[in-house]
C-alpha cells in the first residue's frame, strides 16, 4: 500500500485509518476521563468560540442566553481538537511541501476572476450558510460523517447524504463545468 500520493500528499487510506483511530481514541478517552461518551465534531466549537468572543463585550447577554447556557461556553477538548486540526494541517502541509498562501484559489479565479474581495465575500457567506445548515442538522459533516456513521445513526446517514448531495449540486451550479 502506498502511504503517499503521486503529488507527495498523504494517502487517503492512511489519513482515513488515522482518523478512525482518533475517533475510537476520543470515545475511549472521554468515557474514561469525563465519565460520559463524547464524539468528534466541530460545529459546536464555533458556537462556543462566538460565545467566548461575545463574553468580552456582552457578558450579561451570554449568561442569560438560553442557547449559550445549554451549550456551555468554554474551552473543552473538542475546542482544542479544532485548534489541533488547524495546527496539524499546517504542520503536515509544511512537511510534504504543499503549503502555500493563496488569496484566490485557481478554480475560483478561473470562474470568477482574481478579486480577493469577491472571494472573501463568497467564503464568508458560504461559512454562514454552512453553519446554519450544521445547526439545523444538529451537527456538522465531520460529526455526522465520523461519529454518527461510527454509531450507525440513521439521522447521520440522512444528514451526510444531504450534505454531499447539496454540495455536489451547489458546486455544479457555482462552477458550471463545461464539456471539453
Amino acid at each position: 500500500m502506498k502511504w503517499k500520493t503521486n503529488d507527495g500528499g498523504w494517502s487517503p487510506y492512511l489519513a482515513g485509518a488515522l482518523l478512525g483511530l482518533l475517533a475510537i481514541a476520543s470515545v475511549l478517552a472521554t468515557t474514561q476521563f469525563l465519565g460520559k461518551t463524547s464524539y468528534l465534531g466541530a460545529s459546536t466549537t464555533f458556537v462556543r468560540a462566538a460565545g467566548i468572543l461575545e463574553q468580552t463585550i456582552a457578558t450579561d447577554h451570554v449568561i442569560s442566553n438560553e442557547y449559550f447556557t445549554k451549550t456551555k461556553v468554554r474551552v473543552d477538548w473538542q475546542f482544542m481538537l479544532v485548534v489541533g486540526i488547524v495546527l496539524g494541517s499546517l504542520i503536515s502541509s509544511t512537511m510534504d511541501k504543499s503549503f502555500r498562501i493563496e488569496s484566490v484559489p485557481p478554480t475560483w479565479k478561473k470562474r470568477f476572476g482574481p478579486s480577493i474581495g469577491k472571494r472573501a465575500f463568497g467564503a464568508f457567506v458560504g461559512g454562514i450558510i454552512a453553519m446554519i445548515g450544521a445547526r439545523l442538522a444538529s451537527g456538522c459533516p465531520s460529526g455526522h460523517g465520523l461519529s454518527g456513521m461510527m454509531q450507525l445513526s440513521v439521522s447521520s446517514f440522512v444528514a451526510l447524504g444531504m450534505f454531499f448531495s447539496v454540495g455536489v449540486l451547489v458546486a455544479h451550479m457555482v462552477y458550471k463545468r463545461r464539456a471539453s
